[in-house]
């Protein structure tokens, strides 16, 4: 499986003159900032990473994954080496999940053995509950505050009006994604917590493109006299760097099963209230029942819609608030060759030419699937500021019960498709704010 990140449009690196000397004061060091990195325990010795950010040893396409029920872990350790005597597997990760009680092993598959066979054999066998192949997955973008007025995405969505009924203040949202600058001065002191589940120690954290967008489009600060402002400005931003950059400053990222599972499990008991997902790929069984785990919890999910048919997971997980891109300034889709009329999600937030963070102390323009995912997760941070008991259910249909119908949905025909309907932060949060309008 693959998750990608869509395509970026054009830098706004040459305003200069006041946004170079506003930009000129670098705000050194992570103060405030919980960066931990937590990574499994390698299994067999090897030295560090083959892959630039594939968080496991050897070639991933040659490698499964599989879970033990909730037991003692004695029992985990004798199994494991068991299955790996038994099928002559080599074991590369172990790690246990607290989120579900449950342990999971990465093993790499024998030469000469396909990973389809090995996850056949090994599905039958009873002590283990999900095997699966080592899922690769991409991105789905492309690329009183300064630039505000360029934010019409903001606009569309009504995020000015919303501000003055909620900020997302004190909501706690996992951005699983690349890594972010959280020396961005419109993102410092919005990270309080960053941790790497792709490789050992910082790497390339503070340099990725992607993470960096999402996390401004969700909490950038507002009215600091730099840049732009966040839909949800008062949140707090776990950076979870579950996927890696395609080529060194690329707005392109992938993440595999194993780093999603890492980022998930540490969001669910770290106490994050929403997740947001800017990601999209094939159905994974081990990282679905980690969604599931978070729904269960409480834990509002959010996804990006790839658009391609069985490449739009997790955002077609019963209970996720999955997003389509829209094209606000022209109506309609941001790519409606790409919908499914029989499984795509119905919701849809702008998607082209957004404007957000990057790193270096720089904005960009940005498209894709990813900006829509993320501000409709910050929407559902100024929801959970205003009621922090609402359920996932609840937000989620508040959030499409007041959204309005998109002017024109091209590329869709016979009439089997349902509505496209594009969110508006300020009409979702006035719906639970005791009667306060958005004029």
């Amino acid at each position: 499986m693959k998750w990608g990140l869509g395509r970026g449009l054009r830098r706004v690196g040459a305003l200069a003159g006041a946004l170079l000397s506003i930009l000129s004061v670098l705000l050194a060091g992570c103060a405030g900032v919980d960066f931990s990195p937590v990574t499994a325990s390698p299994a067999s010795s090897g030295g560090p990473s083959a892959m630039a950010g594939a968080a496991a040893q050897g070639d991933p396409a040659k490698q499964v994954m599989v879970t033990y029920p909730a037991g003692p872990p004695p029992l985990w350790a004798r199994i494991t080496a068991d299955l790996a005597q038994t099928y002559n597997l080599r074991t590369i990760f172990s790690w246990t999940m607290g989120s579900i009680g449950e342990h999971c092993v990465v093993f790499e598959v024998p030469r000469g053995r396909s990973v389809a066979e090995m996850v056949q054999r090994l599905s039958s066998d009873p002590r283990i509950g999900v095997v699966q192949p080592l899922l690769t997955f991409d991105t789905q973008a492309a690329g009183r505050d300064p630039y505000a007025h360029l934010q019409h995405g903001s606009q569309t969505l009504h995020v000015d009006q919303a501000h003055r009924l909620a900020t997302g203040k004190g909501v706690r949202v996992a951005v699983i994604d690349t890594g972010v600058d959280f020396d961005h001065p419109d993102l410092r002191g919005q990270v309080v917590k960053a941790n790497n589940f792709v490789d050992v120690g910082e790497g390339t954290f503070t340099a990725d493109v992607h993470g960096t967008a999402v996390a401004g489009l969700i909490a950038a600060s507002a009215n600091n006299d730099i840049g732009i402002v966040g839909v949800a400005p008062g949140a707090e931003i776990y950076a979870l760097k579950a996927c890696w950059p395609r080529a060194p400053g690329s707005r392109e990222a992938q993440c595999n099963s194993y780093t999603l599972a890492k980022a998930v499990d540490f969001a669910i008991l770290q106490g994050a209230q929403v997740l947001n997902f800017s990601l999209a790929g094939p159905e994974d069984p081990l990282l679905g029942k980690l969604v599931g785990a978070a729904l269960s919890r409480g834990i509002v999910v959010v996804a990006a819609d790839g658009g391609a048919p069985g490449r739009s997971f997790p955002a077609t997980y019963k209970g996720v608030l999955g997003v389509l891109g829209s094209d606000d300034l022209k109506g309609g889709l941001a790519r409606p060759d790409e919908r499914s009329p029989a499984s795509a999600p119905e919701l849809a937030a702008p998607g082209i030419d957004i404007l957000s963070t990057a790193p270096h102390n720089s904005y960009d323009f940005f498209s894709g699937s990813s900006l829509a995912a993320a501000q409709v997760t910050g929407i559902a941070a100024l929801l959970l500021e205003r009621n922090p008991k609402l359920t996932p259910a609840q937000i989620r249909d508040i959030v499409r019960k007041t959204a309005h119908p998109l002017a024109a949905t091209p590329g869709l025909t016979g009439g089997h498709a349902p509505p496209i309907i594009q969110a508006d932060a300020c009409a979702a949060v006035a719906s639970v704010a005791g009667g306060e309008g958005c004029s």
